[in-house]
Order: C-alpha cells, then structure tokens, then sequence
C-alpha cells in the first residue's frame, strides 16, 4: 500500500464531485486518465478499479485516493455500487507518493505535509459523506471559488483527522475483539431503542463497568457514542433521501418524531428540517 503525503498550509483546489450509483450488477468503471487526485468514498457494494497495475477492491465504509499519473483508471470487474466521488488538485505538485515502509519522505515532513494511507477504512463515513454532500451544495449554489477550495481542503483533513484520532486513541491497535463486536452490535441494531443494559446483557457484562470500560477505551461514554452514531446516520438520511423526518426517527428507534427532533437539536442546533434546508442541493451525476 502507498502514502501520500500533502501539504499541510496550502488549500487544494476543487476539480469536480458528485454522487455514482451503478445502474446495474453489471456495471464497471470507466477506462479514462487520471489528471488530478480522485476520493472515493464507498456507500453500497464494491468498487473493482484498476490504476497503475495496481486492482483495488474498495468495500462500503472505506475510502480510496488515487494520485494523478500518466496510467488510466479502469474498472476491472463488474459490480453494483455507489460512492461519493471528488476530483482535487494540490497547488504545485506539492503531494508525493513513498510505498509503505520505505523511510524516505518528503523533507519538512513533519511540519509540512501530512500523510494518508491511500486506501483504507473510514472510522467515521456518515460524517465523511455529509461533508461532500456539503461540497456538493455550494457547488450547486455557485458559491466563490475561495468557498469551494477550502470546502474540498476541509473533506480531506477531515479523513486525515478521522484517521489520527482512531490511530492515536488507540483504536488501530490497542482494542481488543469484544470492543469491536460491541460498536459492530451497536452498528447492527441502530435502527434500536438501544439501551446499555441491553448491550451488557447481550455481551454478559454488568452494565456500569461495561460503560466504564467503554469510556476508558473509547474516551466517550456508551451513551454518547450510540448517540453520535443515530446523528451522523440521520444527517447521511436527511441530506441524501427525501424520506419523512417520521419515518427517520423510526429508523433509528425512536418512539416518536418529537423525542428525535429534540435530541437531534441539542446535538446539532438545528431541527432535522433546517439541516436538511440547509444542505439540500447535490450533485448526483456520474464522472
């Protein structure tokens, strides 16, 4: 796997964004040269593109960048699919490329570039995904281009700081299994009035010391983090279909609209309705 390094005091530059969902099981990506750097962002399926003599195989929840080259970007296999896309370049080809493990990086690197693994899982994609969706709309609104750079810039430092915060907290390397079986539960049964005694009983701990080993853990509470997790999935619902506010509190558990709204409000600061009037317009073409 390859890193990238980018320049950390300098604004990309906005190419294009959009939104692909593949018509059909058998759709494959375009053959087409790569003049700028492209993020994938997965949403459903399996992405199968080849670049460089290299396949990626790029799954929901995880993340793809591709450097431009003088190769073309292909799609190798036939899949059905759906990602965020965005098309950035970086001021006087400040990025490089080193293969991972290969100790030779660009000078100043600590102060002036940061590095991204060039593919991987995204610790937080609905957080992601809303951020582009937000691109997506000033875009459309024909905001200055100034807007539009440091929108793109904030996409990419905000994979960069999703990733840092996982690395240094711990989580790469220092959880355990029942740690992430818990968060994939939690995951698995959003759409759930989840409780912590429920989790505790259903993993055979008591409930207090569950949320006390979550919390050393995790630096949050059980409580929030199931929380943080019901927002982000009903910021990605709000800002990406047009069902009713009713029907999103349902599917994330809520007895009714009222009690979602009002814990949707005092984690955001706007009622689910002004979020979605906020960001409304995207970009749903395909490149």
């Amino acid at each position: 796997m390859n890193t990238l390094y980018f320049p950390s005091h300098q604004i990309f530059s906005y190419v294009l964004t959009g939104k692909l969902k593949a018509p059909s099981p058998q759709w494959k990506h375009d053959h087409a040269h790569l003049y700028e750097y492209e993020l994938f962002v997965m949403t459903e399926g399996t992405l199968y593109v080849s670049y460089n003599n290299e396949n990626f195989a790029v799954q929901e929840g995880e993340y793809l960048i591709l450097p431009p080259s003088d190769g073309y970007r292909d799609g190798y296999k036939t899949s059905y699919c759906a990602f965020y896309w965005l098309h950035f370049s970086i001021p006087q080809n400040f990025a490089t490329i080193s293969p991972d493990g290969d100790q030779q990086a660009p000078d100043g690197l600590y102060s002036n570039y940061f590095a991204l693994p060039q593919t991987g899982t995204v610790p937080k994609a609905e957080k992601l995904i809303v951020l582009m969706k937000q691109l997506q709309d000033i875009v459309k609104n024909n905001y200055p281009l100034v807007s539009i750079n440091t929108m793109t810039t904030n996409v990419i430092t905000e994979l960069y700081g999703q990733l840092s915060l996982y690395k240094f907290s711990g989580h790469a390397s220092g959880i355990k299994q029942i740690d992430y079986d818990i968060i994939n539960y939690i995951k698995q049964n959003i759409h759930k009035s989840l409780t912590i005694t429920e989790i505790a009983a259903h993993f055979g701990y008591n409930p207090k010391y569950l949320s006390h080993k979550f919390a050393k853990t995790h630096g949050t509470t059980l409580k929030e983090f199931i929380i943080s997790q019901k927002v982000d999935i009903a910021n990605s619902l709000l800002t990406d279909t047009n069902l009713p506010i009713s029907e999103i509190s349902k599917e994330l558990g809520f007895s009714d609209s009222h009690n979602f709204s009002r814990l949707y409000k005092s984690i955001t600061g706007l009622t689910p309705t002004e979020y979605r009037n906020t960001f409304a317009k995207r970009l749903m073409y395909d490149h």
